[in-house]
């Protein structure tokens, strides 16, 4: 493809006007697609793995459990990285648009671009999701193969006005809360251990229930259609509980996103922009936490509840919001350098991370001693291995950064 998934990402574009000359790039855009990208190649930085060291300390407790997923319920900072990651594909997209009409490409050209977008993305995760089986892996949970299969519907609700795409998020979000909502529960018998839930598990209670693990109706879905590939054994559950279908309503994250795109695109002032930003923001905590709270819809991040969609939404507004402030507001922008570095090739990174942190890791230990990740004491020696690969990681994009290296899809 002639473009970069990076750039697809970024607002280096021409105005909807038509003028040839590109707007500045809005530098917090680029700082917070990295500070997402390399929390996740931090791979938490091993702070889950301190906190079992010290059991009975509520600093190491409160960080390790934000670096790690909720088991179901429930929101850490570990969840936030996939929708801000989704929510800025959607940002994005105003400027690419642009970028594109201005060089005279037809509606056509467009989706066929987005359309082959969609398929490398799809195909991507495929490849990574298999790097380490001796055979493919017909998964499509994976963030990339997630973007992939919404990217198309993405691309034509970006070709409206921002009212078709709030009716459209709307619509999207109650659809996949009705479906959840009329799918039968188990009956009083059913065998919770043929679907992997053990007998401790927490389950959902009353109408909640509906949004159960490995119960509900994504999970239906897949038992379906994960079963149409090749297998060595038919799909029964997914182990943590993730689905295909959450494409459908991260689909509308990735709506927020682009109408985020458009504010920020605007002649409004960045007090403005920010301001209305924070407002979002709020909006989507309160309603998310209240369909949780009132029991109608529980918050959560692996089958993308919408509850979880406008509560995430809400949390990727404000934390967008404190980066235009910042940056663009304040001017303060040297600091974020390292960010941008990571910011400008998010696909180099993902790759990285997903294939090379053990080739890294175990090259450090060969090269540097064996127990050089234990300097600081046995307890904090996951944080010194992942530490140290997250810089080897920033290392090559900083070469490639000053090169004007981007992998290309």
């Amino acid at each position: 493809m002639a473009e970069t998934l990076s750039s697809s990402l970024l607002p280096s574009s021409t105005p909807d006007s038509g003028v040839a000359t590109a707007p500045p790039r809005l530098t917090s855009l680029d700082a917070f697609r990295g500070s997402i990208m390399l929390l996740m190649a931090s791979s938490g930085l091993g702070l889950p793995q301190i906190a079992k060291a010290f059991p009975d300390h509520p600093t190491w407790a409160f960080l390790g459990r934000q670096c790690d997923h909720a088991s179901w319920a429930g929101c850490t900072l570990w969840d936030l990285i996939q929708p801000a990651f989704m929510f800025m594909v959607g940002v994005a997209l105003p400027w690419s648009l642009a970028n594109r009409r201005a060089k005279g490409q037809t509606a056509g050209t467009l989706l066929l671009h987005a359309l082959a977008r969609s398929a490398a993305l799809v195909g991507l995760a495929i490849f990574l999701t298999s790097a380490w089986s001796p055979r493919t892996e017909w998964v499509f949970t994976n963030v990339l193969a997630q973007i992939g299969l919404g990217y198309p519907l993405l691309f034509l609700v970006a070709l409206g006005s921002t009212k078709t795409s709030w009716g459209a998020a709307v619509a999207l979000l109650v659809g996949y809360w009705l479906l959840f909502a009329l799918y039968p529960l188990p009956p009083a018998e059913f065998d919770w251990n043929s679907v992997g839930i053990a007998a401790d598990w927490p389950r959902l209670q009353g109408f909640a229930a509906h949004w159960e693990k490995n119960v509900n109706a994504a999970a239906a879905f897949d038992v379906w259609f994960l079963n149409l590939f090749p297998r060595t054994a038919p799909f029964v559950f997914s182990s943590g509980g993730y689905q295909t279908l959450n494409f459908v309503p991260s689909l509308a994250t990735m709506i927020f996103g682009l109408i985020a795109g458009r504010e920020l695109r605007s002649e409004r002032p960045i007090s403005m922009k920010v301001s209305r930003l924070v407002a979002a923001g709020v909006a989507g905590l309160l309603l998310g936490a209240s369909l949780d709270y009132l029991g109608l819809c529980p918050v959560v991040k692996r089958i993308w509840t919408p509850s979880w969609t406008l509560f995430s939404g809400g949390w990727v507004c404000l934390l967008l919001a404190g980066f235009v402030a910042v940056i663009e507001g304040k001017g303060w922008k040297r600091w974020a350098f390292p960010l941008v570095v990571a910011g400008l090739n998010p696909i180099t990174l993902y790759c990285l991370w997903q294939l090379s942190s053990g080739f890294v890791r175990e090259n450090l230990k060969r090269h540097l001693g064996p127990d050089i990740f234990g300097v600081l004491g046995a307890p904090y020696a996951p944080f010194m291995e992942r530490a140290s690969v997250l810089l080897a990681f920033w290392l090559v994009l900083l070469w490639m950064y000053r090169r004007k290296l981007f992998l290309r899809l």
